[in-house]
């Protein structure tokens, strides 16, 4: 691809960057803001800069916010005993688009995968441990994605809260085996959430 413009190029070269934009659809994207107002650029590049330098991670359950608690965890409303576990914040915002889901969440950053060098330390286990002891949880639900590694992360946490007074139970399989949450379709989420099973039971089936 050959630019009679070197901004052209450095702006197609960012756009690329990004997952999924090729070298064509970055171009798209920058002639398209070529034909917007400065004014309509800069409020876009704005939001970009602002989002990168302020957002934070909630203090409680490790989703993305702009305070030191989430708009969920503030959320008195919300069963404030029921915690779902999730790989990472594209999963919260799966499950709330379903808006079958009225409890809290915990963000553990990915999922155990010794292949790729991930292991329980570099996850947020030992703060959802902690957090379930300190706040009394009376449910966890466990919805990762249906792999072996969302099935490794979901036995160890269990064994890691076998001596806790808590109901720990997990998504229905309405999601594929090996599938990615994220990807599911709104109504299948839904029903998966809705009809979750005991962990127990989830184990001895996938033995």
């Amino acid at each position: 691809m050959i630019f009679s413009s070197a901004l052209l190029e450095n702006a197609v070269n960012e756009f690329a960057k990004l997952p999924g934009i090729g070298k064509k659809t970055a171009l798209r994207l920058v002639l398209h803001l070529m034909k917007k107002d400065i004014s309509d650029v800069k409020n876009f590049s704005d939001a970009i800069l602002k989002m990168r330098e302020e957002i934070i991670f909630c203090n409680r359950c490790y989703n993305i916010s702009d305070k030191s608690l989430c708009n969920i965890c503030n959320d008195r409303l919300r069963q404030q005993h029921i915690i779902c576990v999730v790989e990472n914040i594209r999963d919260v915002i799966a499950i709330e688009s379903t808006q079958q889901y009225n409890g809290l969440y915990h963000v553990l950053g990915g999922i155990i995968s010794p292949l790729d060098g991930v292991g329980p330390d570099q996850l947020q286990i030992d703060s959802l441990i902690k957090r379930v002891t300190e706040e009394k949880t009376e449910e966890l639900i466990f919805a990762l994605s249906p792999n072996i590694q969302g099935d490794t992360t979901i036995f160890y946490i269990s064994k890691k809260l076998k001596l806790q007074p808590i109901k720990i139970t997990t998504i229905a399989r309405g999601i594929a085996f090996g599938g990615e949450l994220e990807y599911a379709d709104e109504m299948t989420l839904a029903r998966s959430i809705f009809n979750r099973i005991p962990v127990e039971n989830y184990v001895k089936n996938n033995e």
